[in-house]
């Protein structure tokens, strides 16, 4: 059986169940898939703070995993809409490594031109370098983000759904795209209950992740075995033990 290692980077309990039920259903019964969290940092990851602070929490949760686990992972996926800590698990992984946000801007971009709507503010910014980063910018018309955060959203999906599909509807009618990501881990499930208010496709970044992770990886892994190539210090033990030493 395959095993899907799924990193969520922040330290909300309620967000890994619900990364656990939806990308184990989406990927179906044939393969395991295995939600950690992260071991320190914030409930939720709102500002280029908190982002920082979960590069390394998702580096630590991908090692104490290693550390713990008798098998490796076949592949691992960051569930955050954001992928912090992506380029250095990618360098790091013997595996293919993805994150919610560059599988939704390859699944979305196949459509055309695509806007992103999600929750907290402050990731506009952030998720426009990203795509940057990512070479997925060319594509991306517009970041439309609404005042909750994606746990202000899941806590009340009632009142998430007739603000989202809003959001939504706005997107498309004043960016003219040809698909929408519902971006973000606490959004997930979402997409499907807004989509028949909604005329164009609509994206669930965890779904998307989930997919690309075990389908569509493009490229060879980097190295043979997992590790870091520098020696830490001050560090957990599990980061450690995968440094130089």
């Amino acid at each position: 059986m395959r095993q899907l290692l799924v990193i969520n980077p922040n330290t909300s309990a309620s967000v890994s169940a619900l990364l656990q039920t939806h990308v184990q259903q989406a990927v179906g019964l044939h393969v395991n898939v295995r939600t950690v969290t992260a071991r320190f940092g914030s409930p939720y990851i709102a500002d280029e703070a908190s982002y920082a602070v979960a590069t390394h929490a998702t580096l630590d949760a991908w090692a104490h995993d290693l550390a713990d686990e008798a098998r490796a992972p076949d592949a691992v996926l960051i569930g955050c809409f954001g992928d912090p800590g992506l380029m250095a698990l990618r360098e790091s992984s013997p595996v293919p490594v993805t994150g919610l946000a560059e599988a939704a801007f390859i699944e979305a971009a196949r459509h055309g031109r695509y806007a992103i709507v999600t929750g907290g503010v402050r990731w506009g910014p952030m998720l426009q370098r990203l795509a940057q980063a990512l070479g997925q910018a060319q594509q991306l018309a517009g970041i439309h983000t609404v005042a909750p955060t994606g746990a202000q959203l899941a806590a009340d999906p009632v009142a998430a759904r007739a603000l989202l599909a809003q959001a939504c509807r706005d997107a498309s009618r004043q960016l003219g795209v040809d698909a929408v990501i519902l971006g973000g881990a606490g959004l997930a499930g979402m997409a499907a209950t807004v989509q028949s208010e909604v005329t164009i496709p609509l994206i669930d970044s965890v779904l998307a992740g989930a997919n690309w992770a075990l389908r569509n990886a493009p490229l060879p892994p980097a190295r043979e075995r997992a590790g870091f190539d520098v020696a830490w210090q001050g560090l957990s033990s599990a980061m450690v033990a995968l440094g130089t030493q």
